[in-house]
């Protein structure tokens, strides 16, 4: 599982960061919105190191093989 960071900046908008996946920083107006939109940006990311064939943190939480 991948550990979501979520602060409010002085000027009232709040800041959600991955730590785990370096540049996965997002910014929102509420705090869901900011959540939503690292959340979007990490699949993203992830999506992009697998077709790259980089290496992505343990996603065994994410997937059930049925």
């Amino acid at each position: 599982m991948l550990r979501v960071e979520i602060e409010r900046e002085e000027d009232g908008r709040w800041i959600a960061e991955i730590p785990e996946l370096p540049g996965v920083v997002t910014y929102g107006t509420t705090k869901e919105e900011a959540q939503k939109n690292v959340e979007m940006l990490a699949l993203r990311v992830l999506a992009d190191r697998l077709e790259h064939g980089e290496t992505v943190p343990q996603l065994g939480g994410l997937f059930v093989m049925a």
